[in-house]
């Protein structure tokens, strides 16, 4: 995701999970054939560039291994907490792991209601 519109809509209209070190906004769009997308927010709490950078790489490899449990059309903006600067990969993974679940599980009882 790129554009800011969709950060947005994502963030007031979709369903909100956090963890301590990452929290993420999911919106399902349905009737868009498009692939999901996701999007990442570091902001300058996390650190230097240097360390935002990395955090936001570590970030999207651990995000391309739930692109395909994620319905189509749907967008994901996954912000990074200032404790995932000194975090290990595996604690974010981890983190990461529950909150996409809490997320998945959210939307499907919205639907079904």
């Amino acid at each position: 995701m790129r554009r800011r519109a969709e950060f947005t809509e994502t963030v007031r209209r979709g369903s909100r999970a956090g963890r301590p070190l990452v929290s993420g906004h999911l919106r399902l769009r349905p009737g868009f054939p498009e692939p999901a997308r996701v999007g990442f927010v570091v902001g300058r709490a996390v650190g230097t560039a240097v360390v935002r950078n990395r955090v936001r790489r570590q970030l999207r490899h651990l995000a391309r291994g739930y692109l395909g449990s994620l319905p189509g059309g749907s967008l994901l903006v996954l912000r990074a907490n200032p404790r995932a600067a000194t975090a290990r990969q595996a604690d974010i993974a981890a983190e990461l792991d529950l909150v996409v679940s809490a997320l998945l599980q959210r939307q499907g009882e919205a639907q079904c209601r």
